[in-house]
């Protein structure tokens, strides 16, 4: 619980203080809050079209969460994160768990605690999407399988409890995200079983009601997906989505063999510094039963991303729950004094990189207010790697990891302040507030809806402003002020939106501009709001006709 709880301290800041973000939180929190205004809990879908790529089980859960303690008018993307806030919380508190019967109280709690402060899986827990589910829920069911495979090794029975907690892990983590959490667990289990040269402890998983138990936790929704879509689910999300990853890279997502190794330090960081002790540890104790049993959770499976040609920097996140079980074993005997300086090298190299990162985009994008959160970013990150790496050099490994956990934290608080404060990357937040004080969105009911956008079709936008923003061209622009209706201009059409009004003999004045960046797809921005003239003043110098 301790771990969880961490946990949560450091994906808190980030599920609090970021907006809505572009691409894929965005598409996912509207699908859900659609679900929410509609009342259809099967079909997904963004505005009008079918979002059929990820299974229901993330939708469900932010809708409960949403449908309880807000209201998807509100247009609040927080309670949507809460999912991935609990779903990294469980993953500390299963790796914890597992740590805590085989190394001991201490060893079980620095590994909950190393991987719930993970930069990725901090970060996760503050984005409304599968992935940081995904890892708690098969982070579980591999906490489970070890429990058995170890009481079986022991000549034990295993646990009902732990029976149910591996396939309802399994189950719930197909809702998620498909097929991803099962390959990791089938890779784990194949592995084990071909390094033990035996196959009979499997038979203790209960597969006689488990298997039925997957089936009724998936069997209801896949059917009435299949009959709602009439197979159109299946068809895009194994067709278009799933099969693209394994054969090319999708979306232009596309790296090489080796990305995943070279951006494990950033991605563990605080706990970087552990990491060659993890993989020594790893090595020199295979023959223990529980660091066998994380090798064969991390290693098929990290290949397996390896050598997909799709890679995302969050797709490793189901296997940094071996890493911190290693990291947490290395940590019940004395390290090496190699592992020791490579490790505090290592976290210094990261903590460097990571100061650049955000130096870079406060050059870039920042303003006075940003500077402070980007100062506490860089100093508490230098300051996890240099009184880590000092501690542990002196011997004092546990001290070393708890003082870079606690720095680390601060700073990853620092960063999702200083990313709030990159004003031109939050196009989207400032459009809507352009629109509020000048009394012209919808919501405040002094004009009619919905909103028309040229140019920046992104979806934090449409969360913001609702299910019929009008996504157009610089035509539809100047139809929706012509309705009487606001709209928004990029400045790439503004030619061709003036000579729309034109010939439309519409009228509409200027009340603000949005200047800014869409990380997206790395284009500038130019958005000016419109609003129909005879709305709040007369026409004016600013009236575009």
């Amino acid at each position: 619980m301790l771990a969880a709880l961490l946990t949560l301290l450091a994906g808190l800041p980030g599920l609090l203080l970021l907006p809505p973000l572009d691409r894929d939180e965005s598409r996912f929190a509207q699908a859900t809050s659609q679900m929410l205004e509609t009342g259809d809990y099967v079909d997904i879908r963004f505005q009008d079209d079918p979002r059929w790529k990820k299974p229901i089980g993330i939708h469900w859960m932010q809708a409960a969460v949403v449908g309880t303690i807000s209201d998807p008018a509100d247009r609040a993307i927080q309670p949507y994160r809460l999912p991935s806030l609990f779903g990294a919380m469980l993953a500390a508190w299963a790796v914890a768990w597992l740590g805590a019967a085989t190394l001991g109280n201490r060893a079980g709690f620095l590994a909950g605690a190393i991987l719930g402060a993970t930069f990725l899986l901090s970060t996760e827990a503050g984005i409304a999407k599968t992935d940081a589910m995904l890892c708690g829920l098969t982070t579980l069911s591999l906490a489970a399988l070890a429990r058995i495979y170890l009481a079986t090794r022991a000549g034990q029975t295993p646990e009902r409890l732990h029976k149910l907690l591996f396939w309802a892990g399994i189950g719930l983590s197909i809702l998620i995200k498909g097929p991803i959490g099962p390959m990791v667990i089938a890779l784990t289990m194949i592995s084990l079983s071909l390094w033990d040269r035996n196959i009979r402890w499997l038979g203790k998983l209960g597969w006689g009601w488990g298997l039925p138990l997957l089936a009724l936790m998936i069997g209801p929704w896949a059917i009435a997906i299949t009959i709602a879509t009439d197979g159109g689910f299946w068809r895009e999300a194994l067709g278009g989505d799933l099969a693209p990853k394994l054969v090319g890279a999708h979306e232009s997502h596309g790296a090489p063999f080796g990305t995943y190794l070279l951006l494990a330090p950033l991605l563990l960081f605080p706990a970087t510094l552990m990491l060659p002790a993890a993989l020594v540890i790893g090595w020199q104790r295979r023959s223990e039963p529980l660091i066998r049993f994380a090798l064969c959770w991390l290693i098929p499976a990290w290949i397996m991303f390896e050598l997909a040609p799709t890679k995302l920097v969050h797709y490793t996140l189901p296997t940094f729950g071996a890493l911190a079980l290693l990291m947490a074993a290395a940590l019940t005997q004395p390290i090496g004094r190699i592992s020791r300086w490579t490790g505090a090298a290592l976290g210094l190299l990261v903590a460097g990189l990571l100061s650049l990162l955000v130096l870079y985009g406060l050059t870039e994008f920042g303003r006075s207010t940003a500077q402070t959160w980007a100062n506490i970013t860089i100093v508490c990150a230098m300051m996890a790697a240099a009184i880590g790496g000092f501690m542990l050099v002196n011997r004092a490994a546990i001290t070393a990891v708890l003082a870079a956990l606690v720095f680390g934290i601060i700073a990853h608080a620092g960063l999702a302040g200083t990313l709030r404060q990159l004003r031109p990357l939050s196009v989207a937040p400032q459009l809507v507030k352009t629109m509020e004080s000048a009394g012209i969105h919808p919501a405040q009911g002094r004009l009619p809806g919905p909103v028309a956008i040229t140019g920046f079709h992104e979806p934090s936008f449409v969360f913001l402003t609702g299910r019929e923003t009008q996504l157009t061209d610089a035509a539809g622009a100047a139809k929706a002020l012509a309705e009487g209706r606001p709209a928004i201009v990029e400045s790439r059409d503004d030619a061709a939106f003036r000579t729309a009004m034109s010939e439309l003999g519409a009228a509409g004045r200027s009340v603000g501009e949005v200047r800014g960046h869409n990380y997206s797809n790395g284009d500038d921005v130019r958005l000016t709001v419109y609003a129909p003239v005879g709305h709040g003043q007369a026409k004016n110098s600013n009236e575009a006709r």
